[in-house]
């Protein structure tokens, strides 16, 4: 029996025909490195056809494509993050733009006026405290007094001297007003003629004393508008205050200074030639060279004052000798200013100090320049009007003060000792009572506080207050 070797099936026949395994349908198998471990499915009758199925290379390239991908948005968000760090430190190192410098600068000198503000503020709280006031108002009590005291000395010992107290005390007293009347902004007012000649007399104190247009003019002038002054602005001499002090100072001192130059100074003409080259005042010339001088000071004043600075003035920023006088209700000056247009009040307000000057200047030509006695008599008249308004001001200011503390302390009086006998008809006071309540009186203090009840019932008129000394009023206060 011949035995026939099997015919290999058609090319595209069914795996499933008999006779014919499964895995002929893959000739690829058949050989190479893949088709052994593939051989155990040719026994498999379920077999299916892996052209249709996934294969190794299928399945590590989508195994190995994820993990890529996953790399990929690894690697981008940290290059991300690395791009921005660099523009970062880029913006960080580069040189900043003009508007980045101006706002930093703009905010470091906000800090720094804030903090400069601060420790004003911390300055003027402390400058401003009771301590401080009452230490400034004694130091400027015992300077005043010794001023006038030290003056008087020198004026019957040794009035050579006169001229260089003036001069001390100008250095001390001129520069503390500037920078005051600075710091309140009304530094305008050192503008004024006062202040103008008061450098007129340094200059001629020190450095031109042989100048006879000078030695007129500045004796014109201190005894005419400066020493006027102190009844025309009503300069007080309250020792207390150092600004009234100064303010009499200004005014009253320099005339002082000339009155002593001229007739109480033993030899001035060989200290001050311009003295002996002026044995009388010529009026008319006296007074054109005095005119002349206070013009120059007029148009300075009108130029850099009312023509410079008149925005300042005008919106209230800064306040003038004319501004103030101008607001004066009260004053006689101000009165007839308001009665004018404004466009006039201006050179009328000039007009009329030239012309006030010219007029208070009459007695020093015609009668203080040649006579010794009219001289001290005129300065005597100008001290006793500063020392009267400093009179006025204590009383006034401090007596209507102690008149409002006075009526506080009746009323508080008043009131404990109606809650303390509210069983009697008509509420008295009452030391028994007092001292039964909290916080009340002493034996001592009752007697005063009884007496204090007893005058104010007893004077029914506005000033009850003055039926009580001082020192009551002030133990008084203390008690309270």
């Amino acid at each position: 029996m011949t035995s026939r070797s099997p015919t290999p099936p058609a090319t595209g026949s069914s795996p499933d025909s008999p006779g014919t395994p499964g895995i002929g349908s893959l000739p690829s198998f058949k050989l190479g490195y893949f088709s052994a471990p593939f051989e155990k499915f040719a026994r498999d009758e379920n077999f299916v056809d892996w052209q249709s199925a996934f294969t190794l290379v299928d399945t590590i390239e989508t195994f190995w494509d994820s993990r890529v991908d996953l790399f990929e948005r690894n690697l981008k968000r940290h290059s991300e993050k690395i791009k921005l760090r660099a523009e970062d430190i880029l913006r960080r190192t580069k040189t900043p733009t003009g508007e980045l410098v101006a706002r930093d600068l703009e905010r470091e000198v906000d800090r720094f006026k804030a903090k400069i503000s601060n420790r004003m503020s911390k300055l003027a709280a402390a400058w401003q405290s009771t301590k401080a006031v009452r230490t400034m108002e004694k130091v400027s009590f015992l300077l005043g007094v010794h001023t006038v005291l030290v003056s008087a000395l020198l004026f019957g010992l040794a009035p050579q001297y006169i001229h260089v107290v003036f001069t001390v005390l100008s250095i001390l007293l001129l520069p503390a007003r500037a920078y005051e009347y600075k710091r309140k902004a009304w530094h305008y007012f050192l503008f004024d003629l006062c202040y103008y000649v008061n450098v007129l007399t340094l200059v001629f104190l020190w450095i031109l004393p042989n100048s006879p247009v000078l030695w007129v003019t500045c004796y014109c002038l201190s005894h005419g508008s400066l020493a006027s002054a102190v009844i025309t602005w009503r300069n007080s001499l309250v020792f207390h205050d150092w600004e009234k002090v100064t303010s009499v100072f200004i005014h009253v001192y320099p005339p002082f200074v000339f009155t002593v130059l001229r007739h109480f100074y033993p030899g001035a003409e060989k200290r001050f030639p311009a003295i002996q080259r002026v044995p009388h005042l010529e009026p008319f010339g006296a007074l054109f060279l005095s005119g002349l001088v206070y013009m120059i000071w007029q148009g300075l004043y009108w130029k850099f004052v009312l023509i410079n600075r008149k925005k300042k003035i005008e919106s209230g920023q800064r306040l003038t000798s004319f501004s103030f006088l101008l607001h004066d209700k009260r004053g006689i000056i101000g009165r007839k200013l308001s009665t004018l247009k404004p466009e006039n009040r201006e050179w009328s307000f000039m007009v009329g100090q030239l012309v006030y000057a010219i007029v208070t200047e009459l007695p020093a030509v015609f009668l203080l320049y040649d006579s010794p006695f009219w001289s001290g008599a005129f300065m005597l008249f100008i001290f006793t009007a500063s020392v009267w308004n400093g009179a006025g001001f204590y009383i006034e200011v401090f007596g209507r003060k102690f008149e409002r503390e006075l009526e506080a302390l009746r009323k508080e009086l008043a009131s404990a000792a109606l809650h303390g006998s509210s069983s009697r008809t008509t509420p008295t006071l009452d030391t028994a009572s007092l001292t039964s309540e909290p916080g009340s009186f002493s034996d001592a203090e009752s007697v005063k506080a009884s007496h204090l009840t007893d005058t104010d019932t007893a004077s029914s008129s506005p000033t009850a207050p003055d039926t009580l000394g001082l020192e009551e009023l002030t133990e008084s206060k203390k008690d309270q």
